[in-house]
């Protein structure tokens, strides 16, 4: 075991030109956003743009996007272990390690929304179980890391070991990490969507658009991904692989638009006084002679991002070239991006409850620690795409190197 960690170790550090300025990059942009996280708890929230009017912002848009990401990681399990489909079946560890990275940001995100991190002491000695729902996101998110990374330590352990993981082991993890995966997220909608006083979180089409549009950023987030890893690395990814996601995706995005367009058609022709929030994201609203539509051009391109995307994944000519494909899923990213964090959460303020209409755009400070929590979470994967690959080729192993031999991926 200590040879193994020696030899772990020297693998982690070792690497070109590019891996170095890639690692330095994100230490530098960690170490950015660490200070200014550190201002952040020295001078309070205030540092923040966030008001007593928009009380949620930027980092709490960033935690429901990553919180679809991580259930997305449900696209790959399904084919994988479910039908045996093998390109899948040879990237589902990859597309586990994305969820383990995306549900540690989540966590870094909350904790720095929270102001003061020692806040989590409150959920722990008075959880108020089973009637919160914050309790309840506590218990899916770190339940869904450990079943992750279980799942994820397992595969390596036995691949240490050159051996094939056991179906037997691995299907109780598989059979509870499927329904887990929809609940990080139903639980996530149901925050917003409990939340009787604002009527644009309060519908029951807030679940079902959370999960579709999930399926469609995360897969789209593991293409990119897969196909940078396979091109600074010798893992071995399938172009059948990532047809494969991109086909599941043209599909979730299809639902996905009909949901918003639904929500869309019942706002705008029910034209009830609910309709604010909805009217304040497409055009804009009018108080006291001055035009607020911060918000205006965002939500514009992101309904053009995730159309023109859904169109390029329809066709099949264009989802099987990889410049249209890829140009296709940096959209959705954007588009997915946009529509459940900055046009979701601060049109849910607007109006306040007293009527006041309060612009957000996020500080400086809450641009550079969510940029600081995103290089976390790069520099988590690259050290797991680091340590998985020389342990699925053998070149990492727990057996004495003259009884090694190059062992499957599954």
């Amino acid at each position: 075991m200590i040879e193994f960690i020696k030899d772990l170790l020297r693998h982690i550090i070792k690497g070109n030109k590019l891996y170095y300025t890639w690692l330095s990059v994100l230490v530098l942009v960690i170490t950015a956003g660490a200070i200014a996280y550190f201002r952040q708890l020295d001078e309070g929230l205030i540092v923040t743009n966030m008001r007593d009017q928009v009380s949620w912002g930027f980092y709490i848009s960033n935690f429901t996007f990553f919180v679809g990401v991580a259930a997305a990681a449900v696209m790959l399990v399904i084919p994988s272990y479910i039908y045996h489909f093998k390109p899948i079946k040879e990237i589902v560890l990859f597309g586990e390690m994305i969820a383990v990275m995306a549900v540690i940001m989540c966590i870094l995100l909350v904790v720095v929304d929270m102001g003061k991190p020692f806040h989590a002491w409150h959920i722990m000695m008075t959880p108020n179980f089973p009637s919160s729902l914050l309790v309840w996101d506590v218990i899916v998110l770190n339940g869904y890391l450990i079943i992750n990374m279980s799942a994820v330590t397992y595969v390596l352990y036995r691949a240490a070991h050159g051996k094939e993981y056991k179906m037997s082991i691995m299907w109780p993890i598989v059979l509870l990490s499927i329904p887990w995966a929809f609940s990080i997220h139903t639980v996530t909608a149901f925050l917003y969507n409990g939340l009787s006083s604002r009527p644009f979180w309060n519908a029951s089409i807030v679940a079902p658009r959370f999960i579709a549009s999930a399926l469609c950023s995360g897969p789209a987030l593991m293409i990119i991904v897969f196909q940078i890893a396979r091109k600074v690395s010798e893992v071995d990814i399938s172009n059948e692989a990532i047809q494969k996601i991109a086909e599941l995706i043209a599909y979730a995005m299809g639902l996905n638009l009909f949901l918003y367009a639904a929500e869309i058609f019942k706002e705008f022709y029910s034209h009830s006084i609910h309709l604010a929030p909805m009217d304040y994201l497409f055009f804009g609203l009018e108080k006291g002679g001055e035009h607020h539509n911060v918000l205006v051009p965002f939500t514009w391109i992101a309904l053009f991002c995730n159309v023109t995307a859904f169109i390029l994944f329809l066709m099949p000519k264009m989802r099987h070239k990889f410049t249209t494909m890829n140009l296709a899923c940096v959209m959705i990213l954007v588009g997915v991006y946009i529509e459940k964090g900055m046009g979701l959460i601060v049109p849910g303020f607007i109006p306040d409850t007293l009527g006041e209409i309060y612009d957000y755009l996020p500080s400086a400070t809450e641009l550079i620690v969510t940029a600081g929590i995103w290089a976390v979470g790069a520099l988590i994967y690259t050290l797991m795409i680091k340590t998985a690959i020389p342990i699925y080729k053998g070149e990492l192993s727990l057996i004495p190197k003259e009884q090694r031999r190059k062992i499957p991926a599954h």
